[in-house]
C-alpha cells in the first residue's frame, strides 16, 4: 500500500488517537480505490491521497475535536551527533517532549501545515494541492504556524 506509513502517521497527528487513525486510513484507501478514475495520470499522487485523508478527517466525527496527543515515532526523535551520554538522551528527550507539546496545542490548520511541510517534506506545491488552497496561503500559514511554535516552545523553557 503506498504512502501508508505517512498516512497513518498524518492521520494519528490529526485525529491524535491511533484506533481513529486506522480507521481514518482505511477510509481514505477505500475513497482513493472508489475515486482512482478522478486521478489524473501525470498528476501528484501523494497529494492526491493526502488531500483525500484530510478531506476524510475534517468529515469525520471527530473533526477539528481532536484533543489527546501521540508520541513522535521514533523516526522523529533526533539522535546525539556524538557518542550517546546520558546527559545527551535526557536533553533530546525533554527536546522532542517540548516539540510534541507544542504541536498538540497549534490549532489543527497550523498543526496540519507543519507536519506536511517539516516532517513529510512535501514542497509548497504539494501542500497546496493536498489542502486545496492557494501557494500563497500555504506560504502564509506555515510562517503563521512556526511564529505560533516559536512562541509556544519559548513558553515551554520558561516553564523549566
Amino acid at each position: 500500500m503506498p504512502l501508508f506509513a505517512r498516512l497513518y502517521n498524518f492521520a494519528c497527528w490529526l485525529a491524535q488517537d491511533a484506533a481513529a487513525a486506522e480507521d481514518l486510513v482505511q477510509e481514505t484507501y477505500m475513497k482513493a480505490l472508489r475515486g482512482f478514475s478522478s486521478f489524473e495520470q501525470g498528476s501528484n499522487f501523494r497529494a492526491w491521497i493526502f488531500r483525500i485523508l484530510r478531506n476524510t478527517f475534517l468529515s469525520s466525527k471527530s473533526g477539528l475535536k481532536a484533543a489527546a496527543a501521540l508520541p513522535l515515532d521514533e523516526e522523529g526523535v533526533p539522535e546525539p551527533a556524538t557518542e550517546a551520554t546520558p546527559e545527551s538522551i535526557l536533553l533530546a528527550r525533554v527536546e522532542t517532549e517540548s516539540v510534541q507539546r507544542a504541536l498538540e496545542e497549534l490549532p489543527v490548520q497550523f498543526r496540519e501545515i507543519i507536519l506536511l511541510c517539516d516532517f513529510e517534506e512535501m514542497s509548497y506545491q504539494e501542500i497546496a494541492e493536498a489542502l486545496s488552497i492557494p501557494l500563497g496561503t500555504v506560504m502564509s500559514r506555515l510562517s503563521r504556524a512556526r511564529k505560533a511554535m516559536r512562541s509556544l516552545l519559548a513558553v515551554e523553557v520558561t516553564r523549566r
